[in-house]
């Protein structure tokens, strides 16, 4: 597939070493020529400098071949119009990262389709959802949701005393039958498995459970022996694009007193008249004196979404230290993410491995509804759809004997959501929420696959 890619940002820069990576043809499009160096420099694709919005700039990327545009620079206007230039031109499928409201609230005079764009991605949206379903779930490392909130997949640190260390899944899973979860991935000294039931489980395993959303407080007690206690108290370092979402986003659920530090005036100004009931103070997040004397040792969870990721690693560390049970840092650089965990913070949100995800799901075709992978977790989480004829519909799970590195967790249809076993039965239309090694995603694919 040849695919041109408008930004060479961090997030185009990563989507042209993805696709580069999987074998496609990609074209790179960047007005800063530090930039197109660098990308020719580092990676096996074809750059060139210009305006990724102007006809001429795209007819010389060879825009007539492309079949996919994907236009991610930080400006929602650029990317509207160098979609809308490749539809014109004849591009068969358009992507286009949009960070404004305007463009794609449910109100909106205006919608995506208008401009011939075929898919919105909203990585700030998607960071900030993260970065809230990790607060509200307290002991959770990794929180993704699925089905529209009804399944949720949650990471979890098997620590000292947890009831479950040295006992294999299925003496857990019979212990507690009454509850809809199933445990799908363990990492375990730098290695991911896919348990059957005869694993079992070990001290400083990080486990990934997927599970009824009505069932993870249970669930979470089960697994690690304590409490989820709720969080009530929130400090969200940075008023950005995904600090303000994430306040506007805790705001939506249970009342929580919420403090937002933002260094600029003005910005300051307008999120504590557009956000009630949320405190905003104009000042520098990475003054710790500051923090301190606002109260941070008083939080219960501190979500650092500055810019400056350096900072927001540093700030979240010495919250640890003041006692502050959650923190969450918005981390854009992928290999701080491990760093992150070493030095003992609780989460970390990465806008890149958001907008990669997205960007696989429109290339693998109809059967695949959403990706998503977990960092330091060598597997892919995949929502598939069985469509008519499909190999994975004529039996049960036992029965077509799915591929070893693959499990099958659970069954969406329609509003109707259970958790999978080998009885299971998939029809067509159904989709399934799946977890595969890294080898083994094509071969679970065709399953779900058509005649």
């Amino acid at each position: 597939m040849r695919v041109l890619i408008v930004g060479a940002g961090e997030v185009g820069f990563d989507i042209a070493q993805m696709l580069s990576s999987e074998g496609h043809d990609v074209v790179v499009i960047e007005r800063d020529e530090d930039r197109v160096t660098a990308v020719r420099d580092r990676l096996d694709v074809m750059a060139i400098v210009g305006n990724g919005a102007a006809s001429d700039t795209l007819k010389a990327a060879g825009v007539d071949r492309a079949d996919m545009m994907i236009a991610v620079t930080t400006v929602d206007e650029v990317n509207i119009i160098a979609c809308m230039m490749a539809d014109r031109l004849g591009v068969e499928t358009t992507i286009a990262r949009i960070r404004s409201s305007e463009y794609t609230d449910a109100e909106s005079v205006l919608r995506a389709g208008d401009f011939g764009i075929d898919f919105v991605i909203h990585p700030e949206e998607s960071a900030a959802e993260e970065a809230a379903r990790l607060i509200r779930r307290a002991g959770a490392t990794d929180a993704l949701s699925f089905a529209d909130g009804r399944l949720q997949l949650l990471g979890m640190k098997i620590e000292t005393n947890a009831p479950v260390v040295g006992k294999k899944l299925m003496e857990i899973a019979s212990s507690s039958s009454d509850l809809h979860y199933r445990i799908m991935a363990i990492r375990r000294g730098g290695r991911t498995i896919l348990p059957r039931g005869d694993e079992k489980l070990r001290l400083d395993d990080q486990i990934f459970i997927l599970s009824f959303t009505e069932d993870v407080p249970q669930v979470s007690k089960i697994l690690s022996g304590k409490r989820d206690r709720g969080i009530e108290h929130v400090m969200i370092l940075g008023g950005g694009h995904v600090g303000a979402r994430l306040a506007r986003t805790l705001r939506q659920g249970k009342k929580k007193s919420i403090k937002l530090i933002e260094p600029d005036r003005d910005r300051a100004r307008r999120l504590a008249e557009a956000i009630e009931d949320i405190l905003v103070i104009n000042g520098d997040p990475t003054d710790i004196d500051l923090l301190v004397a606002e109260g941070l040792g008083e939080m219960d969870a501190l979500a650092a979404v500055t810019q400056d990721e350096e900072s927001n690693l540093v700030t979240c560390l010495m919250a640890k230290h003041l006692g502050v049970r959650k923190t969450v840092a918005l981390l854009s650089k992928r290999a701080y993410i491990p760093i992150s965990q070493a030095i003992g913070l609780d989460a970390a949100i990465n806008i890149k491995l958001a907008v990669s995800a997205e960007v696989s799901r429109f290339l693998r075709g109809k059967h695949v509804l959403s990706v998503a992978t977990i960092h330091g977790v060598d597997a892919e989480i995949l929502e598939l759809r069985a469509h008519n004829g499909s190999a994975v519909t004529r039996g049960t799970l036992q029965e077509i004997s799915v591929p070893r590195g693959v499990l099958i967790g659970a069954i969406i249809d329609g509003t109707e959501v259970r958790i999978a076993t080998g009885r299971t039965k998939i029809h067509t239309g159904q989709s399934a929420i799946v977890f595969s090694l890294p080898q083994m995603t094509e071969k679970v694919e065709r399953l779900f696959q058509g005649e």
